[in-house]
C-alpha cells in the first residue's frame, strides 16, 4: 500500500492536534486547567499569575506536539526503503524552511513576553490610598511587621517620633500613611512560633477582603519575601524599597519563607500569613497596643534624603 496518501494527511492531522493542544487557551477562567504544581491561589491578583503559568505550559505543550509530530513523520515516511538503496538527494539549504524557524521563535517570545509585561504592570501597580499598608522588615533571621495603622481610630494621636524608625522608606510612600497612624509592630526570631498551627516564625495578619500594600525593606543582606500561596514574591534589598499591593480572598493560615540565600541560617527565615476578618484583624492590632507593642521597629539601613528618594519613576 502507498505511503502517498498518508503523507498527505499528516499535515492535517498534526495541524488539527495542534488546535486541540491551544484550543484551551479560550478558557475565561484558570479553574478549567490543572495547576500544574501551583498552589490554590488566596488572592484577587494570583490568578493572573496562575493563568500566566497555565498558558506558558500550554504554549509549550503546543510546541512540543508539533516539534514531536515532525520528527516522528521524519522518522516514519522517510525512513529508508528496503529495496532502494541509492542515496536520497540531498539539500543544501531551504530558504523558507530556514525563514520559518527564525521567524516562528520571534513571534512566540514575542507572545509570551508580551504578555508577561502586561501581567506585570498590573501586578506592581499602586493604588492612591491602599485601605492598609504594611511596613516588612527582613533581617538575619527572621522577620518584622510594621503595621502602619490608626488604631485607636483617632487621627490626631499619630506618633511622629515613633515615624523616625521608617525613615528608610522614601516619602512617596510615606505620603500615603494613614494619618494619625501610631502604629503596632510585631518582631519575630528564628524559634517563634505560630500559637495556633505550630508553624515556625512569626505571624503577620492581614483582613480579607481588603487592600493591602507591602512595603519591603531590609536592615542588613537581600531577602526575599514569598508567601506561597499567593504566587507572588519579591526582593528585600537594603538601601531599595519594593512595593506591591494584593486583596487576600481566602481565610486561613498560610506559609511563608525568604526566597534569597541570606546567610547561613537562611532556611530559618520562615513567616506565617493568617488572613482574618476586617473586624478580628482591627481586634488583633489593639491586642499589641495592649501587649505593649506600640510603635515600630526599625524599617532599614540608614540613609540620605537624596539617596532614599532618589528612584523617582519606580512602579
Amino acid at each position: 500500500m502507498s505511503r502517498r496518501p498518508m503523507r498527505r494527511k499528516l499535515p492535517q492531522v498534526l495541524t488539527a492536534g495542534l488546535i486541540v493542544a491551544t484550543a484551551t487557551g479560550c478558557s475565561p477562567t484558570w479553574e478549567d486547567f490543572p495547576r500544574l504544581g501551583m498552589p490554590t491561589p488566596v488572592t484577587e491578583e494570583a490568578p493572573r499569575i496562575l493563568s500566566l503559568w497555565q498558558g506558558s505550559w500550554a504554549a509549550a505543550l503546543a510546541v512540543g506536539v508539533l516539534v514531536w509530530g515532525l520528527i516522528l513523520w521524519s522518522v516514519i515516511f522517510h525512513r529508508r526503503s528496503r529495496t532502494k538503496v541509492e542515496v536520497p538527494p540531498q539539500t543544501r539549504y531551504n530558504m523558507p524552511i530556514e525563514a520559518l524557524y527564525t521567524v516562528v521563535p520571534l513571534i512566540i517570545v514575542s507572545v509570551l513576553f508580551y504578555f508577561t509585561a502586561r501581567d506585570e504592570s498590573k501586578l506592581l501597580a499602586l493604588s492612591d490610598k491602599p485601605a492598609h499598608t504594611v511596613n516588612v522588615v527582613g533581617y538575619q533571621w527572621s522577620w518584622g511587621f510594621n503595621y502602619l495603622e490608626d488604631v485607636d481610630g483617632n487621627p490626631a494621636t499619630g506618633d511622629a517620633a515613633a515615624q523616625k524608625e521608617l525613615n528608610a522608606i522614601p516619602d512617596r510612600y510615606t505620603n500615603d500613611f494613614p494619618e494619625g497612624a501610631e502604629g503596632v509592630y510585631d518582631a519575630g526570631i528564628p524559634g517563634t512560633r505560630n500559637p495556633q498551627t505550630g508553624n515556625p516564625g512569626p505571624t503577620l495578619w492581614l483582613p480579607k477582603g481588603e487592600k493591602v500594600r507591602f512595603i519591603l525593606t531590609s536592615r542588613d543582606v537581600i531577602h526575599s519575601f514569598w508567601v506561597v500561596p499567593f504566587l507572588f514574591k519579591q526582593d528585600v534589598i537594603p538601601g531599595h524599597t519594593n512595593v506591591f499591593e494584593v486583596t487576600p480572598n481566602q481565610e486561613g493560615t498560610f506559609l511563608g519563607k525568604c526566597a534569597e540565600l541570606c546567610g547561613v541560617d537562611h532556611s530559618r527565615m520562615l513567616f506565617n500569613v493568617k488572613v482574618v476578618s476586617p473586624e478580628r484583624y482591627q481586634q488583633h492590632l489593639k491586642e499589641l497596643a495592649e501587649k505593649g507593642q506600640t510603635g515600630f521597629i526599625p524599617s532599614g539601613i540608614a540613609q540620605s534624603d537624596p539617596a532614599r528618594n532618589a528612584e523617582k519613576n519606580q512602579l
